[in-house]
């Protein structure tokens, strides 16, 4: 099985370069990042994990920049976002950022998308709340649009782009519906988000990985009914905190990456822990 990580870093923690280069030397599958721009001060949205809000949050580094440091010093390494905000971002500028790093990269960049929990920072982007879904959904149609071989206009809902040359391009092929790098969906379990995933991507990005006895056969279903290659569909449980018999009940479902999660520290914790992971790989 395939072990990569995860971590917020930021201003305070271990550098990008630093933990890129050790990842590799260890034998880590990659590195991935989540995303925040900025976390208003005044907000009622309560913490998904209960409690206050982790101070990494508002301290996070963007991810787009901090896996460029990591292409630059690796050669091998996956790189991911866990997740990318699309409803936050311009997707003209976003079709950008991710096809530029894939392109650097060689291809090894994962496209880790979500909806977001956080309505007061998704508000200062001018998202609506209600309609976040289907918005990064147009916003992921228009971004192909721009990815696609030739140039191609997309009308949407939320946007559209004229028929553009827009390089570089992303360098996996197209693959049935999906155009782009990788793309796995974060979220909760449910039909609006295996519709999304069946429709848009390669695969679930499952917080945590708890419940997917009851919930990989019914998104199996849905991807097998919505004509997708049973053999193709991805399932990447992320921020886990890894035991042999965790990963075991994984290998058993078919799983073959796990993301382990590991804390916004300081270089001598955050390496002290790869230690600790080291069996596993």
């Amino acid at each position: 099985m395939r072990i990569a990580v995860t971590i917020f870093l930021t201003d305070e923690t271990i550098t990008p370069v630093r933990l890129a280069r050790e990842l590799e030397e260890r034998g880590f599958a990659g590195l991935y990042l989540p995303e925040h721009t900025h976390i208003p001060v005044e907000r009622t949205t309560p913490y998904p994990a209960g409690g206050d809000l982790p101070r990494e949050y508002g301290r996070t580094l963007d991810p787009f920049v901090a896996l460029g440091q990591a292409a630059a010093v690796t050669e091998t390494l996956g790189l991911g976002t866990g997740i990318t905000l699309v409803a936050q971002h311009d997707p003209i500028d976003l079709a950008k950022q991710i096809a530029t790093v894939d392109h650097l990269s060689g291809g090894r960049l994962t496209l880790g998308l979500g909806y977001g929990w956080n309505v007061e920072e998704a508000a200062d982007h001018g998202v609506e709340w209600r309609t976040r879904r289907e918005l990064v959904r147009d916003r992921m149609r228009l971004m192909r649009a721009l990815w696609a071989d030739e140039p191609t206009a997309y009308e949407g809902e939320f946007g559209s782009v004229r028929a553009s040359t827009a390089y570089p391009k992303p360098v996996q092929k197209p693959r049935g519906p999906v155009t782009g790098p990788r793309t796995l969906i974060g979220g909760a379990a449910g039909p609006k988000l295996f519709a999304h995933i069946c429709e848009y991507a390669d695969g679930w990005l499952p917080i945590g990985g708890r419940g997917l006895s009851e919930s990989l056969p019914v998104l199996r279903s849905a991807w097998a009914d919505a004509g997708r290659a049973p053999e193709a569909l991805q399932i990447v449980p992320y921020a886990v905190q890894p035991s042999p018999g965790k990963l075991a009940h994984y290998a058993e479902l078919g799983i073959e990456e796990v993301v382990v999660q590991l804390p916004p520290a300081g270089e001598a914790e955050v390496l002290g822990l790869l230690d600790g992971f080291a069996p596993f790989l």
